[in-house]
């Protein structure tokens, strides 16, 4: 509960940074002027296309203004690991060491914009506003990478899946709706699980009137305390 407490007081700030400031672009040239106080190029990327690879190097950090990214990591046994989805307004590529330690696709179309990992080190050793953001942002992907290990520790599916239906809940404001842009595939890599147990809890947890499957990418959020509680 104190992870959640952090993860969820760190994301009002970033949730506050971010508000009402999206890149500023010349359109003739790419460039913009980030939030961070860094500019930065948009580039666009079509679904499933390699943003960067892992072991490349990281000579960028990324924000998302459009779409949804997944970084992930292929196992010695061929399975694919997915770490994190990132949402509009949200940064990744943001890593200690001078390469990727995961590779990134576009889940979606989307629209990034680079900004230059020098550039921003510059940026933040001048200038405090900067060096916060960049620090806050640290502190958010460290908290959320503790609580995703911990949400691989447990012991059910139904477990997970609430967690994610939750998470993605907050992540994607709605009364009671989720549109999931990620397929189930993408679902069962990112909570350690098959295709098929997503898909069997999923109908689960909609004949116990827990959701609703309008269709196959929107959730209807029917008892949200009972999500709560399993995801608790």
């Amino acid at each position: 509960m104190h992870l959640q407490s952090s993860l969820a007081a760190t994301r009002t700030i970033l949730r506050d940074d971010f508000k009402g400031r999206s890149a500023l672009t010349d359109q003739a040239s790419g460039s913009s002027a980030d939030h961070l106080g860094v500019a930065g190029v948009r580039m666009t990327w079509r679904r499933n296309e390699e943003i960067f690879g892992e072991g490349e190097p990281a000579t960028c950090v990324y924000r998302v203004l459009k779409g949804v990214v997944r970084t992930y990591r292929i196992l010695a046994d061929g399975r694919r690991q997915i770490a994190e989805f990132f949402l509009p307004g949200e940064v990744f590529g943001l890593h200690a060491r001078a390469v990727h330690q995961a590779s990134a696709e576009a889940v979606t179309d989307c629209e990034v914009v680079a900004v230059r990992r020098g550039q921003l080190s510059e940026r933040a050793m001048t200038d405090g506003a900067t060096a916060h953001k960049l620090l806050a942002l640290t502190l958010h992907q460290l908290l959320r990478s503790e609580e995703h290990m911990l949400i691989l520790g447990r012991k059910t599916a139904s477990e997970r899946l609430a967690w994610f239906l939750m998470d993605m809940a907050e992540r994607i404001p709605a009364p009671n709706r989720v549109e999931l842009p990620m397929s189930r595939q993408d679902i069962a890599d990112y909570l350690g699980l098959t295709i098929e147990t997503v898909s069997r809890t999923m109908t689960q947890l909609q004949d116990d009137g827990v959701i609703e499957l309008p269709t196959r990418r929107q959730v209807v959020l029917r008892e949200r305390q009972t999500l709560m509680d399993l995801a608790a």
